[in-house]
Formats: C-alpha cells, structure tokens, sequence
C-alpha cells in the first residue's frame, strides 16, 4: 500500500514538473518580445526541474543518489536567475529599437544601462 502511495505521488510531481516545462515551451514560442521569453523561460525551467526531481526522489526514496540531484537543483536556482539577466541587459545595452520593440517605462534607466554607469 504504501509502495502505491508513494508511486503515484512520484507520478504526479513528475506529470506537474512536465506541465510546467512544457508551459514554458509554449510561453517561449507564445511571447512576442525577448525580454518576456527570457523570462519565461527562466521561471518555468526552474519550477519544472524542481518538480520532477522531487518525483524522482519520492519515487526512489532519499539516497546519496538524491542528496546529488538536490545539489544540481540548488545550482540551477542561482545560475539560471543569473544568466537571465545577463542576457536580458545584454538585449537592453545592444538593442537600438528597444521603443520600437516593447513599451519602455523608463528611458532614463535604458540609457544608464546603454553608458555602462
């Protein structure tokens, strides 16, 4: 019984972690500006990794194995924020037509990014 209990908790943290990666595909391909597909993408890879990790370890239960994939989760959650926003600056600095683009609320902090201050 309990075998059963703790397979199909596996099954729906990992069906939840694979709806959500998918979500992200389809919110990368769905968005029209870069700035809006990174973000995206970056929340939803986080969320989904996280999900199916933790189906896996339920369904396998907590070995060293386990203690690994959890550090791998905890290196993804600060690299991936990260290099997000190295690439979202990146779209702001080279980007002449930002205006053209998407709505931009503050043009003072577009050309403070642009100098390099």
């Amino acid at each position: 019984m309990l075998d059963t209990i703790r397979f199909i908790a596996s099954l729906l943290l990992t069906l939840a972690g694979l709806f959500v990666m998918l979500s992200g595909v389809v919110g990368v391909f769905r968005f029209k500006y870069s700035l809006s597909r990174i973000h995206a993408g970056a929340l939803f890879d986080t969320a989904g990794i996280v999900l199916m990790v933790l189906g896996v370890i339920v369904g396998e239960g907590f070995t060293l194995t386990s203690l690994k994939m959890l550090i791998i989760v905890g290196i993804l959650w600060l690299t991936s924020p990260v290099s997000s926003h190295l690439i979202g600056r990146l779209e702001i600095t080279i980007n002449d037509d930002l205006e053209k683009d998407m709505m931009v609320l503050d043009q003072s902090m577009v050309q403070h990014e642009k100098e390099g201050d």
